[in-house]
């Protein structure tokens, strides 16, 4: 039972560690509008604070990348990519 905890947790690592290399990328990619790349830097701050489980975590940075996922300003790839990480944390479970 504790390896499949175990299993579990470095999964959920990795998900995370993904997200906010990606994250990233489109925090200091200059082409993308300032108030997202705000916001994604705000999601990396939220991964990253330990203080709370992995799964808030996780919903806590979809929560604030699904208030700027519809932005007109936002570059059409820019758009896919932070769908994509929102789809990788949804996997994420407390």
């Amino acid at each position: 039972m504790a390896t499949k905890k175990s299993q579990k947790i470095r999964e959920y690592e990795q998900f995370l560690s993904e997200a906010i290399q990606r994250l990233d990328k489109i925090s200091q990619d200059r082409s993308v509008p300032r108030n997202i790349r705000r916001a994604t830097t705000e999601a990396i701050e939220a991964l990253r604070d330990e203080s709370f489980t992995y799964g808030v975590r996780a919903n806590k940075a979809i929560s604030i990348l699904n208030e700027i996922v519809n932005d007109i300003n936002m570059p059409f790839p820019t758009r896919s990519e932070i769908l994509l990480i929102i789809g990788l944390l949804e996997r994420i479970r407390d």
